[in-house]
């Protein structure tokens, strides 16, 4: 019988990947935890000003019977959460062997513990959710170095977790619009009321062209309902041209609608070929180790 090859089996599950992608994946994502706290989401630090009648913990959150948030408490995750994050980019370039794992779960379990206090308060972004998946998959992989070609199914794991979550990111969203929005999402004004709130330059011309919205609504849902095929393909130029795309649609959505996904085009650079940065380049052999290596 031949060995399994799909996308459930154990060999699909744990297919090596290249260390060097796991280091530029910690270095991204712990930039992202610093730029997010300092720029994306500084608001969440008013959060511990809030009357705390207004606290609805999610369901994680009440498991662990967090307690509502603070104005300390909060300023003291968003510093503690900020150093950690820079002390994982710093042990990742510099390629420090020890304390990576540590780090990296340090900042998995504060920025879910942001994520709480963020959300716990009627807003849930379903952009994070690719994100704290890699955050958590991280530590999971020991040393790596920025470059490095050793491969390992740890590694291995640890992407294609990341690569099920954003392409389930994708595939959610599409079932939330048909489920909560029913059919009239791809066939009402969708994106014209978009569009009217949050406008821009880039954007504000399709409003005299309904029916070009129209066609860009079930184009979106379309997407969103076929991103599952990307975990089928196996060329990899394929599978980075595809990702290409998908940055390129975040970007036209962010200057229509001034809407960015930061945390989940992170998570998306799991599907690129990141190992190939900063990959030290090998001297090649000289004409005496080649006789050498033909033998007598």
């Amino acid at each position: 019988m031949a060995p399994l090859t799909g996308p459930w089996s154990a060999s699909w599950w744990f297919a090596p990947a290249a260390l060097g992608r796991i280091a530029v994946l910690r270095v991204l994502a712990y930039l992202l935890v610093v730029v997010d706290l300092l720029f994306t989401t500084s608001w969440v630090a008013h959060h511990g000003d809030v009357s705390s009648s207004l606290y609805r913990p999610l369901f994680l959150a009440r498991t662990v019977s967090l307690p509502a948030p603070t104005s300390f408490g909060v300023t003291l995750l968003h510093w503690s959460l900020i150093a950690v994050a820079v002390a994982g980019v710093v042990v990742t370039v510099a390629g420090v062997r020890r304390g990576d794992r540590w780090i990296g779960l340090a900042v998995a379990v504060l920025y879910l513990w942001w994520m709480f206090v963020a959300m716990s308060y009627g807003k849930v972004d379903h952009d994070r959710f690719a994100f704290l998946v890699l955050a958590f998959v991280l530590p999971t992989v020991g040393f790596a170095r920025v470059g490095q070609q050793d491969r390992s199914e740890t590694a291995g794991w640890a992407v294609r977790m990341v690569q099920v979550a954003a392409v389930a990111t994708y595939f959610l969203a599409a079932w939330a619009k048909i489920r909560f929005g029913g059919w009239g999402w791809v066939n009402g004004a969708t994106l014209a009321r978009a569009v009217i709130r949050r406008g821009t330059w880039f954007s504000d011309w399709t409003l005299d062209l309904p029916g070009l919205l129209h066609v860009l609504q079930w184009a979106i849902l379309l997407l969103e309902l076929a991103a599952p095929l990307l975990l089928l393909v196996r060329s990899q130029r394929l599978v980075s041209g595809i990702v290409a795309g998908l940055y390129a649609f975040h970007l036209m959505t962010f200057l229509a609608l001034g809407i960015v996904f930061l945390p989940h085009l992170v998570a998306l650079a799991a599907f690129l070929p990141l190992e190939r940065l900063g990959r030290r380049g090998e001297r090649a052999p000289t004409a005496t180790a080649l006789s050498g290596a033909a033998g007598p």
